[in-house]
């Protein structure tokens, strides 16, 4: 299994007064690559709907390590660190790198499925179990 990972653009409006990157946009860029790694692996919005299928975070970690400033060029990767053994909650890591490769910052995720029907944490469909066994796991991982 390799790791999913992306380059990611950084933007002016991502900056603060300090002159690097927002607190808040680190979450935003573990958010974007989490529904972009849903999309390539076949589970885009209309599916969800069709499955009445959602996803809650029930937690989230942001690790600060180096700062980004402007011109910085970064890539996000998604790593499963935690799973339950019915697939019905897990936990992702992404970690935040600089071109150069120095680790910029690691969030930790924890999340759930649920049903947008119901308005019930769920256990999902079985494709779902079949999506995730091709996604490298963290070498921590840990079945629940």
């Amino acid at each position: 299994m390799t790791t999913y990972q992306k380059e990611m653009p950084l933007r002016w409006a991502d900056f603060d007064a300090n002159f690097h990157l927002r607190h808040s946009v680190y979450y935003d860029l573990g958010a974007s690559l989490r529904v972009q790694f849903l999309q390539d692996c076949g589970l885009d919005m209309a599916v969800m709907q069709q499955h009445q299928l959602g996803f809650v975070l029930l937690r989230e970690e942001a690790i600060f390590r180096r700062e980004l400033r402007m011109g910085d060029n970064i890539s996000i990767n998604l790593r499963i660190s935690k799973l339950r053994r019915d697939y019905s909650r897990f936990s992702f890591r992404h970690e935040i790198f600089k071109q150069d490769g120095t680790l910029s910052a690691t969030l930790n995720i924890d999340g759930a499925w649920l049903d947008t029907k119901l308005r019930k944490l769920a256990i999902p469909p079985a494709f779902i179990a079949d999506m995730i066994k091709f996604t490298a796991f963290t070498e921590d991982f840990v079945w629940e």
